[in-house]
């Protein structure tokens, strides 16, 4: 009888999921055993502290260089970096939403929960190394994302937004779903990367350096289905449909975090699948992917122009925005992916900022939403203008911001590239953004509101939010060396190995 070898169980790559999950049912519990007997603060709190000890731990692991779980979960820089700016987001919207539900009385364990619930899922989307993986982290959050569009019961746009967003992003589940599919027929396995043995553990990085060109027809169109499935969740062109809506019925501190921890999760899968393990197909899936780039900067800046809601505004600024980034993919070089790591970090610091100050400003029940609401706001409330600007500014791509120093280093990577006709579309896109940016800031500035001005009371947590924001905007855009020096380290996975152009596990 053959010796039982009891398995190597490692769940380090997974720990900062498995605090989150536990804070989030732990949270549930003690809100039914506590009720509405006391004050409510202690959700926030625990929240908190399951975010902070998450995003620690995660830091903790920095350096380390290895797959988990039968090479399901991929342990590397790139991953840790990803999971702490996750484990910020998720910490900001908490800070704001706690502001927000107090005042519009609809706190309950549940927004916190599903707030940790979605982080979990992103956090799991950018250390999966299985195409398996990938698909349960992406349902994960999505599920968690659209109950949270929907948590205003008493709105129906709110409950509108939720069903568009759930039958599109069940749409987009298809096509992911598919291009797995196609994946295993293709490669016989959906690892990325494989064991240590690449005859007894394939994966898909040493299947295509193992395979003549030609016998990869079946796992490129695979990739085009892939590519789909998450241009949904990234808001790309034309798979946006859904963004327009599901922010502007959204929560605002909802919204916030939907733009900034969606488009991180989403583009982290993107990075690793393709400018790493289907490195050597680029010359297949990068016409889709500048295809996509192009249209998605074009349609969101000229949209974002005629709007006059602004959460429809900055939501088609999110999805130009997803253009821009995606320069960094098609460049599938190094600083391209730092680049791409880089701005996704800072553009979500100032979009989570953005929408806190639109979150105070709305009011109750978010009633003052349109522009006509931010008339003569710098004389009223000076702070608030003055940070809103700043954000704004820092999307617009202004120099001193951290906004600008993003768009160089991913326009620089195409360039380097040899992308140069893109950037161009880029630049001049980047030019009709800064005015649909200049309509927020003559409202403001330019423009006397109407009648007496209306008292928009900041909490604390919400104010805290907004200036932590504000100096990080200002200090990446000043100092930004730090940052881009851990987003450098943070590629890690995507050195090409110089006798297959593959990125080597480690490498």
């Amino acid at each position: 009888m053959p010796e039982f070898t009891q398995p190597q169980v490692q769940l380090s790559g997974v720990a900062p999921e498995i605090i989150l999950l536990a804070t989030a049912l732990v949270l549930l519990i003690v809100d039914t055993l506590i009720g509405e007997r006391h004050s409510r603060w202690f959700l926030a709190a625990m929240a908190t502290a399951g975010l902070v000890a998450a995003g620690g731990f995660a830091a903790s692991t920095w350096g380390d260089n290895e797959l988990q779980l039968s090479g399901a979960i991929a342990l590397d820089g790139f991953a840790s970096f990803v999971k702490v700016s996750l484990a910020v987001f998720g910490l900001l919207t908490v800070w704001v939403g706690r502001d927000y539900l107090r005042r519009d009385s609809l706190e309950d364990s549940e927004f916190y929960a599903l707030v940790l619930f979605a982080v979990t899922g992103m956090m799991l989307m950018a250390a999966a190394a299985d195409l398996i993986v990938m698909f349960l982290a992406l349902e994960t959050f999505s599920i968690a994302l659209y109950v949270l569009v929907a948590f205003k019961s008493g709105s129906l746009t709110s409950q509108e937004s939720a069903m568009k967003y759930f039958l599109l992003g069940a749409f987009s589940s298809a096509f992911f779903l598919l291009g797995i599919a196609l994946t295993y027929g293709a490669v016989g396995t959906t690892a990325l990367y494989g064991g240590s043995d690449p005859v007894t553990e394939p994966g898909i990085a040493s299947f295509l350096s193992t395979s003549p060109a030609a016998g990869a027809g079946l796992l490129v169109l695979a990739t085009g289905f892939l590519i789909i499935g998450l241009g949904f969740k990234i808001a790309a062109v034309p798979f946006h449909m859904w963004t327009p809506d599901a922010y502007q019925g959204a929560p605002s501190p909802v919204t916030g975090f939907m733009a900034a921890g969606t488009k991180f999760a989403a583009f982290a899968a993107i990075l690793r699948l393709f400018d790493a393990t289907l490195f050597s197909l680029r010359a297949e899936w990068r016409p889709l992917a500048i295809a996509m780039a192009v249209a998605t900067m074009i349609l969101g800046s000229v949209l974002a122009v005629v709007q006059d809601d602004v959460k429809r505004l900055l939501a088609y600024s999110s999805i130009a925005h997803a253009g821009f980034i995606l320069t960094a993919v098609i460049a599938a070089n190094d600083r391209g992916v730092s680049g791409a790591l880089f701005y996704l970090s800072t553009y979500g610091l100032a979009v989570l900022g953005a929408f806190a100050v639109v979150s105070v400003v709305s009011g109750k029940d978010e009633a003052r939403v349109r522009l006509v609401g931010y008339k003569g706001l710098f004389y009223d409330h000076p702070a608030l203008a003055v940070a809103l600007t700043l954000f704004l500014l820092s999307l617009a791509g202004v120099p001193v911001t951290a906004g600008f120093f993003g768009k160089l280093v991913v326009f620089g990577a195409a360039v380097q590239a040899s992308y140069s006709w893109v950037v161009a579309i880029g630049v001049i896109t980047s030019a009709i953004a800064a005015f649909f940016y200049l309509k927020i800031m003559v409202r403001m500035y330019l423009e006397e509101s109407e009648g007496e001005p209306v008292p928009l009371p900041v909490g604390r947590l919400a104010a805290g939010v907004i200036a932590i924001t504000a100096v990080a905007t200002i200090g990446f855009g000043v100092v930004p060396g730090p940052l881009l020096r851990v987003a450098e380290d943070a590629t890690m996975f995507f050195q090409p190995a110089p006798e297959t152009g593959q990125a080597p596990l480690g490498g």
